[in-house]
């Protein structure tokens, strides 16, 4: 079930060229996306976290967004992936404005 608790995931980010490889995601992941996993194993985000914050340094800046993952959030093969907010940052000025 869902938790009335914010939940945190400690999560290291991949290489987009690994990501992109055959036995991955096969070339899908774009230069605007972030492929990551769970520093434990078998920990990833699961169903519901779509549209949460990738989140990285001490003062917790906005790196992206969670857009996909697969059907199984532990397939080592199929990590999940946020869309970067960095490579969109003019675009959400520009929109916030």
């Amino acid at each position: 079930g869902l938790s009335p608790t914010l939940q945190e995931l400690e999560v290291v980010v991949l290489d987009a060229r690994m990501c992109n490889n055959s036995r991955f995601w096969d070339g899908e992941i774009t230069p605007t996306m972030i492929c990551f996993q769970g520093r434990r194993r078998g920990s990833a985000p699961s169903k519901g976290d779509s549209g949460g914050p990738l989140v990285c340094g001490k003062r917790a800046a906005v790196a992206g967004v969670l857009s996909f993952a697969s059907p199984n959030p532990t397939d080592p093969f199929k990590p999940p992936v946020a869309t970067s907010a960095v490579k969109h940052k003019k675009w959400i000025q520009k929109t916030m404005r």
